[in-house]
């Protein structure tokens, strides 16, 4: 025997088709917020600095070994000097004295060498430091812009979650009068096919968005105000109205 429901409860179903599809456009619209793509460009672009930052700390970190290791050698030039200038001062042997001032004098160039060269890889270490602390204080500006907007998604979120929550109590409210063979054909049409029911507005299904053939309209007009009939093409429960054209 086929469904009957007056058509002041088939109304109801075009409410809870309503309260419904505003629920799936909240979970959509919660998917898609502007925040989310922003956080998803902003976590790519904090991945490719952290990637720079580390090829340029491998560069400073060069720069400062080679840095020490001139220290190093100057180091090793003064100890040198230090040394040869003590026995300078104690020997009495010329030939013992010539060579010392020899070696001063090597040393001397040496000396002038590493400090040319420390000077330079120095500015290369103050170079490279300050392309680091541009990097860090670019991930620093992108931390601080992935805060702001994730505090803005969370707010965005909880006014959605808030509409949400609305939307299901009103829902829960209007189903609680749906005689229940109505809605559970109603939720199992849903389900099946992704609207549960259809507005008949001047001989089109709002599910579909077709208008009714010659014979679908005939039987719809044949049929009791209280038959539940079903959409022929989306398959949705077929509610009509005083706008059904028919």
């Amino acid at each position: 025997m086929p469904l009957k429901a007056s058509p002041s409860d088939q109304a109801l179903l075009l409410d809870l088709q309503k309260l419904d599809t505003g629920v799936q456009q909240l979970a959509h619209r919660g998917k898609q917020l502007p925040e989310l793509t922003a956080l998803g460009e902003i976590e790519t672009q904090t991945a490719a600095l952290r990637v720079r930052l580390t090829a340029e700390e491998g560069t400073l970190e060069d720069a400062q070994r080679e840095l020490a290791r001139i220290e190093s050698d100057v180091a090793v030039v003064d100890a040198r000097e230090k040394r040869d200038r003590d026995r300078l001062q104690t020997s009495s042997s010329q030939k013992d004295i010539t060579a010392l001032e020899q070696e001063l004098a090597a040393l001397a160039n040496r000396r002038s060498d590493l400090e040319d060269l420390e000077l330079e890889v120095m500015e290369r270490v103050e170079l490279h430091g300050s392309v680091v602390s541009a990097t860090h204080a670019e991930l620093q500006a992108l931390a601080a812009r992935r805060d702001t907007t994730a505090a803005a998604r969370d707010i965005s979120l909880a006014a959605i979650e808030t509409e949400r929550e609305h939307g299901v109590a009103d829902r829960a409210t209007i189903a609680g009068k749906v005689p229940p063979e109505l809605l559970a054909l109603y939720e199992r049409q849903r389900e099946r096919y992704g609207v549960g029911a259809s507005h008949l507005r001047a001989r089109v299904s709002s599910a579909s968005g077709v208008e009714l053939t010659g014979s679908d309209l005939a039987a719809v007009r044949s049929a009791a105000p209280d038959d539940v009939l079903l959409c022929p093409d989306s398959q949705a429960i077929l509610v009509r109205t005083d706008e059904s054209g028919i």
